[in-house]
C-alpha cells in the first residue's frame, strides 16, 4: 500500500508541476497579448478624441471640454478622461477619477518630456489600471496632455479564469491517473505479492499444504523459480530439524521452540493446549479514528507467550481493551500476533462490577497482599467474594465451551485469580488434564488462615490434576495449609494431597525467560541498541554511571527501599555523587486501588526529595520514568546499566532478574537480588542484599560499580548459563511432562 501511495503521489506531483509550468506559461502569454491590446485601444481611443479635444483648446472653451471628456466615458472599461497642462494643471477631468488625483500622474510628466505618447499599469485610487498619456500640441512643443484611465479588472478576471481552468483539469486527470494506477497495482503487481507473501508465511510456520504458483508473466517469472527453489529447501531443511529435536527429546541439551513443540505434540499426542489467564497476551484500544495492537506489561505473558508462540493452541483471557470486541469474530476470538498468527485468543467479557469485584476486589486487595508478606493488610468483603465465584465460573463456561469435542484437553490454569477454576471443571469434564500455575508466593498457614474463605480456595485448586509452585519452599506452605484447612491425606515422600478420592501432585517450576542459543542476526539485521551517551542525552541528565530497575509500581516490590538505598550509597560514598543516576522504569498499576495510587505519590515523593537534597547542575541521583515500556525500550538500559537492583520485599520468581541477564551478551554488569525472589535460588552470582538493610544495599552498589571486569564476567557467565538451560521452554515442557505423567499413572492404576 505505501509503495502505491509513493507511486501515485509521484505522478500526482509530476503532473502538478507539468500543469503548473504550462498554466504559468499560458497565463504569461495572456498577460502580454492583454496588456498589448489594451494599449492598442487606448491609442485609438486617444488618437479619435484629440480631434475633438484639440479646437476646444484653441477656443479655451473650458467648459465645453470637460463635457467632452465625460461623454467619452461611456465606452467600455473606460475609467475616466483627464486633460492637464506643462505644469500639472487639470483642465477637464472626468468625475470617475477626480476624486482620486490629487497630481497629475508622472506618465504625464513623461509625456510632455519625451513629445511622444506613454502607457503604464499602475495604481490609482488603491486599484489596477491602464494609463495612457497622449501629448498635443499646437506649435513645436507639447501645450496640453491628454490621459486616458482604462479600468483593468477584466485582465485578472481572465487570467485567474486560466489558472482555475488548468488546476480543475490537472485534478481530473489526476484522479483518472490515480484510479488507474490503483487498478493496475492491484490486479497485476499487489494481488500477486500478497498471494506469495501469504503463501511464504505458511511455509514459514509449517501450514502450507501444497505448491504455490504465480502469475505467469515475465515480471514473475523469475521470482516463481527462486520461490519453488526456496520452498523445497526450507521444507527439507524444517524436515531435518523435527527429526534432530526428535532425537534430541531424551538428551539433556538446550531447550528449544523447536524441541518443545515435538515434545508437546509426542506427550499429548498432538491435542491442543488451552492457557487460561486474567492478563491478556494483546489488547486492542482505540487511538484516535484507529485500533492499535498493544501488549500489557506482565511477566505471566512474557513467561507463557513463548510456549504457545512454539506450540500453539489457544489463549483464554478477559478481554480489556476499549476496542477489543470489534476486532474478534462470532465466537469471541481472534488469532495472535498480529502479523504472525499462531495462536488463538478468545476473549471473556467481564462487567464493570465484575472486574471491580472480582480483579481489583478479591484478587488484588484480598489474594495478593495475603499471598505476599510485604506488610500490607488483607482485605476481604463478601460482595468481592460473590464476585470471584461469579467470574470464575464465568471463566469455566467459556473453557468448557472451547473443550467440547476434544478427547482429554490440557488446560493449563494461571494464577490466584482462578483458585476455584480447577474444581469447576473438573466437576464437568473429569477426563480433562487440568494444571495451575501459582506465580506469587503462598503464605504459611497461620498466615493464610486469616482468609474466611481458604476452604473454598483451597478445595477449588485441589481440583487441578498438576499445582505448580516456583519453590519447593512454596510447595511446602502450601500441603501445610492444605492438612490444617481440609481433610485430606498427604504424601510428603510424592509430594501430593488426596481430597474426595482426587490426587492433587503439587510440585516446583521455577519459571523463566525464552532464552536460548539462536544464532545472532546477521550484522546488516541487527537493530542499533543505543549507547550509554544516547540514553544520557535523551533523558538530559550528565552522569557516567548507570543503575536500573524495572518494575511494576507496586508495593511488593521494594522501590521506596530501594530509592532509600541509593541514597545512602551517594551519602556514604559522597565521590560518586555527579556521576552515578539510577533509572527507574515503572509502569503504573492497579491506580484504581487506593493502596497502589497512594503508593505511586508516594514513590514520585520519595524520588523528588532525593533529587531536591543532592542533585547538581545537570546532574540528578534518580529519574522516575512512569509509564508502560515495551522490551524494546527497555532493552538499551539493560545492555548498558552498570548495575540492575531487585529488591522485592516478597516475589514469586521476578523475570526482571534473568531478563537483564538475558541482555548481557557482554558478560558484564552486576545483579543485585533481593533473597526473598524465587530468583534469588537459582542466580546465586548475584549480590544478594536484603531490601531492609539499607546499609547493605549502600555497601553492595559500591561493590558493584567497582567490580573488576573479570569478576562481572564470571559471574555473568555463570548466571547466563543457567538462565539459558532453565528457559521458559524447559519449563513449559517439564510442567506438560508433570501433566502427561500424572495421566499415565492415573491409567495404570484402573487397569
Amino acid at each position: 500500500m505505501r509503495i502505491t501511495l509513493r507511486l501515485i503521489v509521484s505522478l500526482v506531483v509530476v503532473l502538478s508541476l507539468a500543469a503548473s509550468l504550462f498554466a504559468w506559461y499560458q497565463v504569461r502569454s495572456e498577460r502580454a497579448r492583454l496588456s498589448e491590446e489594451i494599449d492598442r485601444r487606448a491609442s485609438i481611443l486617444a488618437e479619435s478624441l484629440q480631434e475633438t479635444v484639440e479646437p476646444l483648446l484653441t477656443e479655451r472653451a473650458i467648459s465645453r471640454l470637460q463635457k467632452a471628456v465625460e461623454r467619452f466615458t461611456k465606452r467600455e472599461r473606460l475609467a475616466g478622461v483627464a486633460v492637464y497642462t506643462p505644469a500639472g494643471e487639470a483642465l477637464a477631468v472626468t468625475p470617475q477619477i477626480s476624486s482620486k488625483l490629487q497630481d497629475a500622474p508622472a506618465l504625464v510628466g513623461q509625456a510632455f518630456k519625451t513629445g511622444s505618447a506613454q502607457g503604464k499599469f499602475m495604481t490609482i485610487g488603491g486599484k489596477m489600471t491602464h494609463v495612457y498619456a497622449l501629448p498635443l500640441s499646437r506649435g513645436e512643443s507639447p501645450t496640453e496632455a491628454l490621459m486616458i484611465v482604462h479600468d483593468t479588472d477584466y485582465i485578472h478576471t481572465r487570467l485567474s479564469y486560466i489558472w482555475r481552468y488548468n488546476f480543475l483539469r490537472l485534478f481530473v486527470q489526476a484522479l483518472l491517473i490515480s484510479l488507474t494506477t490503483l487498478l493496475i497495482v492491484r490486479w497485476s503487481i499487489v494481488g500477486p505479492i500478497a498471494n506469495m507473501a501469504e503463501w511464504l508465511k505458511k511455509v514459514r510456520l509449517g501450514e502450507a499444504a501444497g505448491p504455490f504458483t504465480l502469475m505467469k508473466t515475465d515480471l514473475f517469472d523469475p521470482l516463481s523459480t527462486e520461490i519453488s527453489h526456496m520452498t523445497k529447501s526450507l521444507f527439507m531443511a524444517r524436515a531435518t530439524a523435527e527429526e534432530e529435536a526428535r532425537l534430541r527429546a531424551q538428551a539433556e541439551s538446550l531447550w528449544t521452540p523447536e524441541r518443545l513443540k515435538e515434545h508437546v505434540r509426542t506427550r499429548l499426542n498432538d491435542r491442543p493446549i488451552f492457557v487460561v489467564s486474567n492478563r491478556e497476551p494483546y489488547s486492542h484500544i482505540r487511538k484516535g479514528k484507529s485500533i492499535e495492537c498493544i501488549v500489557p506489561a506482565s511477566g505471566l505473558i512474557t513467561a507463557m507467550e513463548p510456549v504457545l508462540l512454539a506450540c500453539g493452541g489457544t489463549w483464554i483471557a478477559h478481554g480489556s481493551g476499549d476496542a477489543d470486541s470489534v476486532v474478534v469474530d462470532a465466537h469471541n476470538a481472534i488469532r495472535v500476533p498480529p502479523d504472525e498468527p499462531r495462536y488463538t485468543l478468545k476473549r471473556v467479557w467481564l462487567t464493570k462490577e465484575e472486574e471491580n469485584g472480582y480483579y481489583y476486589g478479591f484478587a488484588n486487595e484480598g489474594l495478593w497482599p495475603l499471598c505476599h508478606i510485604a506488610h500490607t493488610r488483607p482485605i476481604f468483603r463478601v460482595e468481592d467474594w460473590a464476585y470471584y465465584q461469579t467470574v470464575n465460573e464465568k471463566f469455566s463456561r467459556s473453557i468448557l465451551e472451547d473443550i467440547e469435542g476434544t478427547d482429554v484437553p490440557y488446560i493449563l490454569i494461571q494464577d490466584y485469580h482462578f483458585a476455584l477454576l480447577p474444581r469447576m471443571i473438573k466437576h464437568e469434564r473429569p477426563d480433562a488434564r487440568i494444571a495451575l500455575f501459582w506465580h506469587i508466593p503462598w503464605p504459611n498457614p497461620e498466615s493464610f488462615g486469616i482468609c474466611p474463605w481458604q476452604k473454598d480456595i483451597v478445595q477449588g485448586m485441589l481440583g487441578a490434576d498438576l499445582l505448580g509452585f516456583h519453590t519447593q519452599f512454596h510447595c511446602n506452605n502450601f500441603l501445610d495449609t492444605v492438612d490444617r484447612a481440609l481433610e485430606s491425606r498427604i504424601d510428603w515422600e510424592h509430594f501430593s494431597a488426596t481430597h474426595e478420592a482426587h490426587t492433587t501432585w503439587v510440585k516446583p517450576f521455577p519459571i523463566s525467560i525464552a532464552f536460548t542459543d539462536a544464532p545472532p542476526l546477521s550484522h546488516h539485521e541487527k537493530p542499533e541498541v543505543p549507547s550509554k551517551d544516547a540514553i544520557w542525552k535523551d533523558l538530559g541528565v550528565s552522569a557516567q554511571l548507570l543503575g536500573v530497575g524495572v518494575d511494576r509500581l507496586d508495593y511488593t516490590k521494594g522501590i521506596l527501599e530501594r530509592f532509600r538505598g541509593i541514597e545512602r550509597f551517594l551519602e556514604k560514598y559522597p565521590e560518586y555523587q555527579g556521576k552515578f543516576t539510577f533509572v527507574e522504569l515503572g509502569a503504573p498499576s492497579r491506580t484504581l486501588i487506593k493502596r497502589y495510587h497512594d503508593l505511586v505519590a508516594d514513590i514520585e515523593a520519595m524520588a523528588n526529595r532525593i533529587n531536591w537534597r543532592l542533585q547538581s547542575g545537570t546532574w540528578k541521583p534518580i529519574v522516575l520514568l512512569k509509564k508502560h515500556h515495551s522490551h524494546e525500550e527497555i532493552f538499551p538500559f539493560y545492555k548498558n546499566a552498570d548495575v540492575c537492583l531487585v529488591t522485592s520485599l516478597h516475589d514469586g520468581m521476578n523475570l526482571v532478574a534473568k531478563e537483564y541477564v538475558a541482555a548481557r551478551d557482554d558478560e558484564q554488569g552486576v545483579l543485585i537480588l533481593s533473597p526473598f525472589t524465587g530468583a534469588s535460588r537459582e542466580l546465586r552470582d548475584a549480590l544478594i542484599v536484603s531490601p531492609y538493610d539499607i546499609e547493605q544495599m549502600a555497601d553492595a552498589i559500591k561493590q558493584a560499580l567497582e567490580m573488576e571486569p573479570e569478576e562481572q564476567k564470571a559471574r555473568m557467565k555463570r548466571m547466563r548459563e543457567i538462565v539459558k538451560d532453565h528457559n521458559v521452554y524447559r519449563w513449559a515442557a517439564e510442567l506438560i511432562a508433570g501433566l502427561a505423567q500424572i495421566r499415565l499413572e492415573e491409567g495404570e492404576k484402573k487397569s
